[in-house]
């Protein structure tokens, strides 16, 4: 089985692959002062019976101080296991026609890499994360740039922090947009202007792929928060939560040979 691992600012996802099914996956937060034997822990614990049937792991970190730990893990605990972690060099067969290739994070990459293999279009991926980042791809697979904004829960923790009459709410849609109390107003606030942000990016991204609306363009929603949102958007056409891992999983099937 194929043990995915995508480690970002604020969750560790993991994946476990038989073939080309999701056997299981599962969630922990990011801690920057995890050692590579607490790491290795977690991991197994969450496995559980599955923990001894890894044969192959693809990895990638947003977090740098984690990514060395993580490769100490892979070296220690999975000396013998082929593995990946995807960073620049790694063979994706992903074109980035961006200024500084090297500033393209592992997850827009292998993203890129997933979305297209789902859709033969040009595709809008929105990664509903730590930040909120709207990636642009061609219809020949291409990663073209993108636009990143603050995600929801840093959002919601900066105003509940600066402004003293509010506080943090439950993400649920409030009774109406036009809120009749605090926690209502937060509410209709969150969830209706992140829903309007990401749609107004989206139409404008869009329009510069496809010019006049004559090529069709898939908009795939993503990460943990997109759940919050998906309800609200009318531009989102697809929810794949296991987008990232899809990437991880075909990133590994392109560098190790079967």
């Amino acid at each position: 089985m194929l043990l995915t691992v995508d480690v970002g600012n604020t969750n560790i996802v993991l994946g476990l692959w038989s073939g080309s099914d999701l056997v299981g996956d599962w969630r922990m937060r990011t801690d920057a002062r995890m050692t590579a034997d607490e790491l290795a822990l977690t991991v197994r614990g969450l496995l559980g019976p599955h923990a001894d049937a890894v044969t192959g792991i693809s990895a990638l970190s947003t977090v740098p101080a984690v990514l060395r730990e993580l490769r100490v893990m892979l070296s220690r605990y999975y000396a013998r296991v082929p593995k990946i972690v995807v960073e620049p060099g790694v063979r994706t067969g992903v074109a980035l026609l961006v200024d500084n290739p090297k500033e393209v994070g592992a997850d827009r990459l292998v993203n890129t890499l997933a979305a297209h293999h789902l859709h033969s279009t040009a595709c809008v991926v929105v990664d509903f994360g730590t930040s909120t980042n709207v990636d642009a791809i061609s219809a020949r697979g291409e990663f073209l740039g993108g636009a990143f904004a603050p995600g929801i829960e840093i959002s919601v923790d900066a105003l509940a922090l600066r402004a003293a009459a509010l506080r943090k709410v439950e993400l649920v849609p409030p009774r109406s947009v036009i809120g009749k109390n605090t926690v209502e107003c937060l509410q209709s606030g969150i969830l209706y202007g992140f829903a309007g942000q990401v749609d107004g990016l989206v139409r404008r991204i869009v329009r510069e792929l496809s010019p006049g609306g004559t090529e069709p363009v898939a908009v795939l929603a993503t990460g943990g928060l997109a759940p919050l949102v998906l309800g609200e958007s009318e531009t989102i056409t697809d929810h794949v939560p296991e987008l990232t891992l899809l990437g991880l999983r075909l990133a590994y099937e392109r560098n190790i040979r079967p």
